[in-house]
């Protein structure tokens, strides 16, 4: 089996490339740096935004994490807004959806503090009120992105129409 760097279209290809040799590697790292750039500033507004809502509307211990699944709800039904947007309607800067998407959804939606409330709640002697807390985040979230996308393909529909 002959190893191929990755090419650009049109580049010929050379069967002589192994890339298990360092200096034969392609070097396409060196165009990620803008993306993981806008990825940690997205993710750094993400996560503030997160910690402000966190504040606004703090959980008491051993309560239902509502903040937590509020914050996952909304981030995942704009994630469904912003990906039929995106895809169906606009030509987005290479840079968009790594920044938007990735960075700050990704910063403002939260798996590791929902695991960490499911955990606590357990811990506290809530294993009801975690494993809902599990249950309702995933429907809900699920639910969000559909209804999102669902809703913006038909207001999009309905404005072209």
């Amino acid at each position: 089996m002959t190893a191929r760097k990755s090419q650009a279209v049109g580049e010929p290809t050379d069967p002589d490339v192994d890339v298990r040799v360092p200096a034969q590697r392609p070097r396409s790292w060196r165009g990620q740096g803008p993306i993981v750039a806008v990825v940690a500033l997205g993710g750094a507004a993400g996560a503030c935004a997160r910690y402000g809502a966190t504040l606004l509307w703090p959980a008491a211990a051993g309560a239902f994490p509502w903040t937590t699944l509020w914050i996952n709800v909304a981030g995942c039904a704009v994630i469904g807004v912003f990906m039929v947007v995106i895809t169906d309607v606009w030509a987005a800067h290479r840079l968009v959806r790594p920044f938007f998407g990735t960075g700050v959804l990704g910063g403002f939606t939260t798996f590791s503090t929902y695991a960490v409330d499911i955990q606590k709640l357990v811990d506290a002697g809530h294993a009801r009120t975690g494993l809902t807390y599990l249950a309702a985040t995933l429907l809900a979230a699920l639910a969000a992105v559909w209804l999102a996308v669902t809703a913006t393909r038909r207001v999009l529909a309905w404005r072209q129409g």
